[in-house]
């Protein structure tokens, strides 16, 4: 019996660009239109399924955390939000440093006079709340399901959040290429998308670079803490740091990163607790990702940016990413809320930092695991002695 192919997201997310690339050089108007249509309309579904993604994923994540009490629960937790801003921070003062150099400022604005091609109707899909409600319900009730364990509402919860992940699975997930292809069909029909892709080539590599030295601080620290050589519990965790690379999931790749967190000396009951946790809440790797792309991208845009808008940016978005390494794409669609409400980012800019984000989506799996066993030898030295190696 033959092994069927299966193309994954992110080849098709690179093929729709290709084929969005290939085709705004030949296709009529009216062609660009019919895309333009889909695309407005499945907007505006995103539009109405974020709030609802925040509070499906983050109301269980509060209430299932709050299953595991003590000191151990509480370290973890707030160096995991701790590591996941920090890296954030990185992420922003390096691309702040960098990239004013490397991409020129609104170098999209020369084609503001090239009017996009109108759909040939659009449909008005209100959400049922805005992003900031949903994030305050969401922990309302997480914290309050987390102390009193209501069998009839944990039940609801997590029911809801089947239903949410099966709509990202099912319909949102499956309709990016295509929506991901009538952008850059429409940005090379009106003449953008030459000018993005020079910025995509060239942020990619600094984010490669960022994410390195995001492990390496992670490590040194983890190392100084334990007296431990930093650099061989990097390397120990590797093997978790190339299986994510394959798997491009936290959650696939927890046995390999338990088993390498115990070789690096910590404590069995330690790892058992610390690398399921952290698989579900220290996302530095994304975190860096989405602030490296999304700074880069104003900056292309020619919009404002500061520190203080990126400091509220980073600790909102560090929270509601809890939960997304679950789902296929959930960090970044858990952020396409926060992007719009306090960076101003449209449509087309939430499409764009989808196909960046997917596009490099490997790395920032690896680095949120492999980091993962930095936090655990730190947890291990701060609640008790661990099995000590040199």
């Amino acid at each position: 019996m033959k092994k069927s192919f299966k193309i994954g997201l992110l080849g098709k997310i690179l093929i729709s660009i290709a084929l969005g690339i290939g085709f705004g050089l030949i296709l009529p108007e009216w062609c660009v239109r019919i895309f333009n249509t889909f695309n407005s309309v499945f907007s505006q579904f995103l539009g109405f399924v974020i709030p609802l993604i925040i509070a499906g994923l983050v109301i269980p994540a509060i209430a299932d955390i709050g299953n595991k009490a003590g000191k151990m629960l509480l370290l973890t937790v707030v160096i995991a939000y701790l590591s996941t801003v920090i890296a954030g921070l990185t992420s922003y003062f390096t691309g702040a440093a960098l990239f004013p150099s490397m991409i020129e400022p609104g170098a999209v604005e020369q084609f503001a006079d090239n009017s996009d091609p109108a759909p040939y109707f659009s449909i008005s899909i209100p959400p049922l709340m805005g992003v900031m409600t949903a994030l305050v319900l969401a922990f309302m009730c997480g914290l309050c399901l987390a102390v009193t364990q209501h069998k009839v509402l944990m039940d609801a919860v997590h029911g809801f959040e089947e239903i949410v992940t099966m709509t990202i699975k099912k319909a949102i997930i499956p309709l990016l290429p295509l929506y991901i292809f009538g952008i850059f069909l429409n940005m090379t029909y009106v003449g953008e998308v030459f000018a993005i892709l020079t910025v995509f080539i060239k942020i990619i590599g600094i984010i490669f670079l960022i994410h390195i030295g995001i492990l390496i601080l992670q490590f040194c620290i983890a190392g100084g803490m334990a007296k431990k050589n930093p650099f061989r519990l990097l390397l120990t965790m590797l093997p978790a740091y190339f299986t994510a690379l394959g798997t491009q999931s936290s959650a696939a790749t927890i046995p390999v990163t338990l088993e390498q967190t115990k070789k690096n000396g910590v404590s069995p009951d330690v790892a058992g607790f610390t690398i399921p946790l952290c698989a579900t809440i220290h996302m530095s790797g994304s975190m860096l990702k989405i602030t490296a792309c999304a700074l880069a991208l104003m900056i292309m845009q020619g919009m404002h940016y500061d520190l203080g808008m990126f400091a509220g940016f980073i600790c909102m978005l560090a929270i509601t990413m809890v939960a997304a390494p679950g789902v296929p794409g959930g960090a970044i669609m858990a952020a396409l809320g926060v992007l719009n409400t306090m960076l101003g980012f449209d449509a087309e800019a939430q499409a764009l930092m989808i196909a960046l984000y997917i596009a490099m989506d490997s790395f920032g799996t690896a680095c949120n695991v492999t980091g993962d066993g930095a936090i655990a030898v730190i947890i291990d030295k701060l609640t008790g002695p661990g099995e000590q190696q040199s």
